[in-house]
């Protein structure tokens, strides 16, 4: 896909995805943050990037769903109970029909991801093949749904057995999943045709856990994004942090008692400590400078950037962020609604000339979205006049 000023997605227009009918964000910086007020759809904007740079990959809507744990109960012939995602819940209003639509991407149309839903038809391969699967006497002419995703003229199916009186309400079952998986006609059928994904890393409101912050450490272990990531404890202990390590198990481990651990040594102390009695702030910031490094030449995802930063330490934080942005080639997008944020944000855009820092402020007014930019200047005004831009 082409590039413009080195950012996959220099301007972002979202259809029919979850909670947005429509948005169109202009134009998308090096960094962006993402003001508004709760629930207004920030979060569903990262959902949307997330499934952008995976090209409509399984992987990716399936964990959107269920860590909203959007998901269906159903059981198969031996009463064996699961879960299957709620794919109702990817549509605006989750009011499912045959011509339901979602698109994302930049404004041009043939840079977007498609999702539609779809009736198999009776000549189509993937029909043919789950159909001696199904119970012939349940059959009707809609029986037979699917997802398509659609990126630059290359087709993913994602089989979906529906109940023809409510669409969407029954999931693909496990046995015809696993079928159809045998046969490599399954869950993700036409997904080795994609285009490569687009790396993409997420961090939550929450901190990270040990297990993946040993996996961010694992890929810069002995290089120079490891002196970078030290670094960046400087912003609050100065030059008291010497090194940092992750020792214990490997970091796939999930028992947090024996799993991995990051430590630090202290300037003066004998004996490292847990990096994570150093505070949230110290944990969130390394966790930062880990994830933009193990992001180079994709997105990072910041959701409500400002959690456990200091609200004097904002200006600096965006400092460390657009920097390190720019040198590893990472287009970041945070969300926030914290007016200390905001301006930290607008401070460090301001001083950064050689890299763009952007803020739209997401509202809605008539029940539509709309993405409102301000500037540098215009953000800083705000901030010393107490005018609410959240």
């Amino acid at each position: 896909m082409p590039e413009t000023n080195g950012l996959h997605l220099p301007d972002l227009t979202i259809k029919g995805f979850r909670g947005i009918e429509e948005l169109s964000i202009p134009r998308l910086g090096r960094v962006t943050l993402l003001a508004g007020r709760n629930s207004v759809g920030k979060t569903t904007v990262l959902d949307a990037i997330r499934v952008y740079a995976a090209r409509g990959r399984f992987s990716a809507l399936d964990r959107i769903l269920r860590g909203r744990e959007e998901v269906l109960l159903g059981s198969d012939e031996d009463s064996d109970i699961f879960f299957e995602p709620d794919w109702t819940s990817l549509f605006y209003g989750r009011n499912v029909s045959a011509s339901s639509h979602i698109s994302i991407g930049p404004t041009k149309d043939s840079e977007q991801l498609h999702i539609r839903t779809a009736y198999l038809t009776e000549d189509e391969h993937l029909f043919q093949a789950t159909l001696p699967l199904l119970d012939s006497d349940s059959l009707t002419d809609d029986t037979m749904s699917a997802l398509k995703i659609i990126f630059q003229g290359r087709v993913h199916i994602i089989p979906w057995v529906i109940s023809p009186s409510t669409m969407g309400a029954t999931s693909i079952s496990r046995r015809i999943r696993n079928e159809l998986v045998h046969r490599g006609l399954g869950r993700r059928s036409g997904e080795e045709n994609l285009p490569p994904q687009v790396i993409c890393q997420s961090l939550g409101p929450g901190l990270l856990s040990n297990v993946e912050l040993a996996g961010f450490w694992e890929s810069v272990a002995l290089t120079s994004y490891e002196d970078r990531a030290v670094q960046s404890l400087g912003l609050i202990f100065g030059t008291q942090v010497e090194r940092v390590a992750v020792i214990g198990a490997e970091p796939r481990t999930r028992n947090r008692s024996s799993g991995p651990k990051a430590v630090v040594k202290l300037k003066g102390h004998d004996r490292p400590v847990p990096l994570r009695s150093l505070g949230d702030g110290a944990l969130r910031l390394f966790g930062v400078a880990l994830a933009i490094a193990n992001s180079r030449g994709g997105f990072l995802l910041i959701d409500e950037a400002e959690n456990g930063i200091h609200y004097t330490l904002q200006k600096d934080f965006w400092r460390m962020v657009l920097q390190a942005a720019q040198e590893n080639n990472v287009q970041v997008i945070a969300t926030t609604h914290s007016g200390d944020c905001i301006k930290g944000f607008a401070q460090a855009s301001m001083e950064s000339k050689s890299v763009e820092g952007v803020l739209f402020r997401l509202s809605t007014q008539d029940g539509a979205l709309s993405a409102v930019e301000y500037s540098e200047e215009e953000l800083l005004t705000a901030a010393k006049q107490g005018i609410e831009v959240r």
